[in-house]
């Protein structure tokens, strides 16, 4: 039997040797059997798909019918009916597809289809490998293949108290990805009658040691920041570059501002008259608007940037795209340029720009400790004023009580000083208390 002879062939059965036969109905309906004799049995017959009339279309070719038929005589030399075996294959599967029906539904199971339909939001690819990453390293080995519906604190608890005291930061996370996870699995009716992601969080906070000790323990919670006392030297490097992403950098070191308020701002926020900042509570942390005195050094940055200005609702610092903004990898990028790694004495990587504590290379965010070690150490400003100046809610309740206004002007002064500190040549800089007093910075 020959392919084009396939084609030729009316109606009819037609013997190809080995028990393969090619079933002709019509024209267009083709197909192989398989005809056999079981050992002490009657004749029988095995249907193997209907033919492949040509190359690469649906079907069965002649050469895979002919393979096929050599294996199922194969089995027959071994003493097994092909058609019984091919039956017992599809009731195994069909039991084991109708036991996964039964089978309850897994955490594992529950967080992939989450993932699956939730990265989608995530904008940014490291982001998404995070979740991905942290629930695969710690919950999964404890309680991923474990039902979903009845997972409740303990099993929680079993996740969290190995890395709790030991990566708080990592810890916190783990703990609110698992608690994402089981409230996906509610929402989807996976936990009809299990715990909320509420309640267990709630058992949580009473078992577990607070997270913001352990972290303060740990050395975590802060971005590491340049000394105060190198920032007159680190300034004079950040000017000798031309670039939005240096003059962006500068105003937010210049206003001690947190990076998404500074590469957000817009000119319509802007009062260079009134030489002020006020940004909207929607773009603040704290949710709450905030008004940025503007020193000379400042105001000097926003002149230079009207020149890229393209109206009242464009980006003080424009990125690549047409009215959106820099963006943060912006700052990143301009940090590792100026900080790249060193090799030290020891062997040890050091980095010219770095910080004290930590020997981590520095951070945009770092620079508002940076600010707050300076008005700490080196001027006698109030307690108030500072805070104030970096947006923090005072955490005396009867202080703040009493500070109905944003204590702008006495801001002002400790900002004017703050940016003639960031002008000091290295060998100017000294310990000692500037002229922020706090007669003057009531004046």
């Amino acid at each position: 039997m020959t392919v084009a002879g396939i084609k030729a062939k009316p109606p009819g059965r037609y013997g190809d040797g080995n028990g393969l036969y090619l079933l002709v109905r019509s024209a267009k309906v083709r197909f192989w059997l398989f005809r056999y004799t079981p050992p002490g049995g009657k004749m029988r017959e095995m249907g193997l798909g209907a033919v492949a009339l040509e190359e690469g279309k649906a079907g069965v070719t002649l050469a895979d019918a002919r393979l096929r038929a050599a294996a199922l005589r194969n089995m027959l030399r071994q003493g097994i009916d092909p058609l019984d075996a091919e039956r017992e294959a599809e009731r195994v599967a069909a039991e084991a597809a109708k036991a996964a029906a039964a089978a309850p539904t897994t955490f594992r199971t529950v967080a992939e289809t989450m993932l699956a339909e939730k990265e989608a939001e995530w904008s940014n690819p490291k982001h998404r490998q995070q979740w991905r990453n942290t629930l695969a390293t710690y919950a999964y080995p404890v309680i991923g293949d474990l039902p979903v519906g009845t997972l409740g604190t303990a099993d929680i608890l079993r996740v969290l108290r190995p890395i709790w005291a030991t990566k708080p930061e990592t810890a916190a996370r783990v703990k609110m990805r698992v608690l994402a996870v089981l409230r996906y699995a509610t929402a989807a009716g996976e936990r009809p009658n299990g715990a909320s992601a509420a309640d267990i969080d709630e058992a949580l906070r009473t078992l577990l040691p607070k997270s913001a000790a352990l972290k303060r323990a740990a050395g975590y919670g802060h971005h590491p920041a340049l000394p105060w006392g190198q920032m007159g030297a680190f300034m004079a490097a950040l000017r000798q570059r031309d670039a939005t992403a240096a003059r962006a950098l500068e105003f937010l070191a210049l206003t001690a501002t947190r990076t998404g308020e500074t590469l957000g701002a817009r000119w319509h926020e802007i009062d260079l008259a009134g030489r002020v900042w006020a940004i909207p509570a929607e773009r603040m942390k704290g949710r709450r608007p905030h008004r940025v005195p503007l020193s000379d050094a400042a105001v000097s940055v926003l002149e230079r940037m009207q020149e890229q200005a393209g109206g009242k609702g464009s980006p003080v610092f424009p990125g690549d795209k047409p009215g959106e903004p820099l963006s943060q990898m912006a700052l990143l990028m301009l940090l590792r340029r100026m900080n790249p790694a060193e090799e030290g004495d020891g062997g040890e990587t050091r980095h010219r720009w770095q910080d004290a504590t930590t020997g981590d290379p520095i951070t945009a965010h770092g620079f508002r400790s940076t600010f707050r070690d300076w008005a700490g150490e080196a001027t006698s400003t109030p307690h108030a004023v500072m805070e104030a100046a970096l947006a923090h809610k005072l955490g005396d309740k009867v202080e703040a009580s009493y500070a109905r206004g944003d204590l702008l002007q006495k801001r002002r002064v400790l900002m004017d000083a703050w940016a003639e500190h960031c002008a000091r040549a290295p060998a100017a800089v000294v310990a000692l208390r500037q002229p922020v007093t706090e007669a003057a910075a009531a004046g």
